[in-house]
């Protein structure tokens, strides 16, 4: 039986070998996403344990977005809510989602630089909801819609090193659009995905990972021109800036 296949013989022995083409991920193992899921994981099992035995839910009772107790000094509740949850349901998603973004984009960015994109994210986006929603709110919602903005942007700036990335951004899209109409239900604080989405999307366009293809012997190789340094000054010019937001309440 005939084959269309080359054989060794077929290949002529001067031809020019394969380019190599190197692509290096700052990390493999994404430790930080999944100390994320466990630590929430881990809290919410302390707020049914405390509500069962006490009849208080202590961990949401001391960490939950609660307006006048920001006012009152309580600057803490602006960063611990994404730890908290106040449902299995709502735990479940978002544990779901975060496994689902976070590992890929952790690979993208290191554990720094998405650590950093997480707590910018989930601060910006209780920050808004301080300001615009004046009931008590929790979630890790504020931080993940900071993962999905950040996807986002990674793709549309690295596009041309994606065959599909017109599509891909069109999911991303999609899922947005989704969720904040979930949002509208009324049950969901809605500002405050939208705060941690502008973070997210602040803080990838001007501190995320951007390759860039440069030659190397007998190849090409895919290099981030943006560090760590960068993203650490980008992710605090994000943070004085919805910090000074939220002032703008403190002042009134």
């Amino acid at each position: 039986m005939n084959s269309s296949y080359p054989t060794q013989s077929d290949v002529p022995a001067n031809a020019p070998p394969e380019p190599a083409v190197r692509w290096r991920l700052p990390t493999r193992t994404p430790y930080v996403t999944y100390f994320l899921i466990v630590s929430c994981v881990l809290v919410y099992a302390a707020q049914m344990i405390t509500q069962s035995t006490m009849g208080v839910d202590l961990p949401a009772a001391y960490g939950m977005k609660v307006n006048e107790l920001i006012i009152a000094g309580q600057y803490w509740r602006l960063l611990t809510p994404m730890w908290l949850h106040g449902s299995i349901t709502h735990i479940f998603f978002n544990m779901y989602a975060l496994f689902v973004i976070g590992r890929g984009l952790e690979q993208q960015y290191g554990h720094l630089r998405y650590s950093i994109l997480y707590l910018v994210s989930g601060f910006a986006g209780n920050v808004l909801s301080f300001l615009l929603t004046p009931a008590p709110s929790l979630g890790a919602s504020t931080a993940i819609f900071g993962l999905v903005a950040a996807e986002g942007i990674f793709i549309y700036q690295n596009r041309k090193l994606f065959r599909n990335a017109r599509s891909m951004l069109a999911n991303v899209a999609f899922i947005v659009v989704i969720n904040l109409a979930l949002g509208l239900s009324g049950s969901i604080d809605n500002n405050g995905h939208l705060g941690g989405l502008l973070g997210g999307l602040m803080l990838a366009w001007f501190g995320g990972p951007l390759w860039k293809v440069t030659q190397i012997l007998g190849g090409f190789e895919l290099v981030d021109q943006r560090d760590t340094n960068q993203t650490l000054v980008v992710g605090a010019i994000v943070t004085l800036i919805f910090g000074g937001l939220a002032l703008i309440k403190f002042l009134r």
